[in-house]
């Protein structure tokens, strides 16, 4: 799950180098936000389809929609606090005087 990889990020689990890599030789940053980035707009089509499949009467459960629907909104909210949160730290550390 892509949430997971936004999640260990935040968790300092995933955390990059200073050379822009992380300590165990993983992706560099830029990659981890990007495959999260395409794990959210994964989820919001699984989403999409779900609910339409749902009004077409394709076979589609109410509660498979409704989780999937959960699903895309709860990683979009994460992705939105995290943004906030280094929106935030950026303001700070541009308001700092040295």
């Amino acid at each position: 799950m892509q949430t997971a990889a936004i999640a260990s990020v935040l968790s300092g689990t995933a955390a990059p180098a200073p050379g822009g890599t992380a300590a165990a030789g993983g992706a560099p940053f830029g990659d981890l936000v990007k495959s999260a980035v395409q794990g959210i707009d994964d989820l919001q089509q699984q989403a999409a389809t779900a609910v339409t499949g749902l009004l077409n009467g394709s076979g589609v459960d109410i509660h498979d929609a409704m989780i999937a629907t959960q699903k895309a909104d709860l990683s979009f909210e994460l992705a939105l606090a995290v943004r906030n949160k280094a929106v935030a730290a950026y303001q700070q550390v541009m308001g700092m005087q040295f």
